[in-house]
């Protein structure tokens, strides 16, 4: 249900993974981006490496050119999503692309898998977005978004988070404006996921 909630503080996610399954596939990136009081340009960024307990596959290395010596040295799970929970903070909306198929999901399967004891976050899927303004037409991939906005990707790395985030962001935010002046009204249907709770 859509409605009026702490929309002046947004984090803009997006993550890299060794596959599509949350359940056996693991994280091994993370970005984000703070909206705090409508300040889009001025937001906080978060991003780091995960290291991953399994070896990256071939075709995940060539599609977000992550390397398996990128991520040797990289934080564990527990603790990169630690540091995401507290950048996120309280009272925060998250939105990803495909997010609460995908994102969230993997994240609420790695604090499971980890022992991570959670707390709920209100969050939506920014193709929620793109479905109220454009219906079922020319499907509601970041790059159909992108293309139908006329937002440029050009010197912005594909498939890898922190790209994907700033690209996102600037999506969300011409969406958004496209529904409703305020972004202190969500426009699109609010869902709940979980993230590391706080100590």
């Amino acid at each position: 249900m859509a409605g009026s909630t702490s929309f002046m503080n947004l984090i803009i996610f997006d993550l890299e993974t060794t596959g599509l399954l949350p359940s056996q596939h693991e994280i091994i990136q993370i970005a984000a981006m703070k909206v705090q009081n409508g300040r889009w340009d001025a937001g906080e960024y978060f991003d780091s490496y995960v290291r991953p307990e399994n070896h990256i596959p071939s075709f995940i290395t060539k599609l977000t050119g992550i390397t398996q010596s990128q991520v040797a040295d990289a934080p564990s799970p527990v603790d990169v999503l630690m540091q995401f929970s507290r950048f996120v903070g309280q009272n925060a909306t998250l939105i990803a692309h495909n997010g609460l198929r995908f994102d969230m999901r993997f994240i609420a399967e790695n604090c499971m898998r980890h022992s991570i004891p959670v707390r709920e976050t209100s969050a939506l899927d920014s193709r929620s977005f793109s479905r109220k303004i454009w219906g079922g037409k020319g499907g509601h991939g970041l790059d159909a978004v992108l293309s139908r906005l006329g937002l440029s990707s050009e010197g912005v790395k594909r498939h890898d988070a922190r790209g994907d985030v700033q690209l996102l962001a600037e999506a969300v935010k011409q969406m958004w404006t496209r529904l409703t002046p305020s972004f202190k009204d969500c426009p699109v249907d609010l869902s709940v996921g979980v993230i590391p709770a706080l100590a």
